[in-house]
């Protein structure tokens, strides 16, 4: 499992958060909504289910802080999609 740091509008693994080696961002939509627009994983941590571990702390920091999650990011909306684990915090148009 690897490290996971937590950025003003990132999750990301790397020691760098300018150049991280698998990220996933967001930006706050309104008072209680976060959009992901971006998943990064580089060539090397791919398979290893690194996306997917993101994804997971993007989703548990909207369950603590109450907040829906708005899916842009092609990736996260599949899975989110997919996983009726994610549909408490998934917003409502997106299920």
């Amino acid at each position: 499992m690897a490290t996971i740091h937590k950025g003003e509008t990132k999750f990301y693994v790397g020691e760098d958060i300018k150049d991280p080696e698998a990220e996933i961002t967001f930006v706050q939509s309104g008072s209680n909504r976060l959009v992901i627009d971006h998943t990064y994983v580089a060539k090397e941590l791919r398979s290893q289910g690194i996306a997917q571990q993101l994804l997971e702390q993007v989703v548990l920091y909207a369950r603590e802080n109450d907040k829906y999650i708005i899916p842009l990011c092609p990736f996260a909306k599949k899975q989110m999609q997919k996983n009726e684990a994610y549909h408490d915090v998934l917003q409502k148009q997106f299920i």
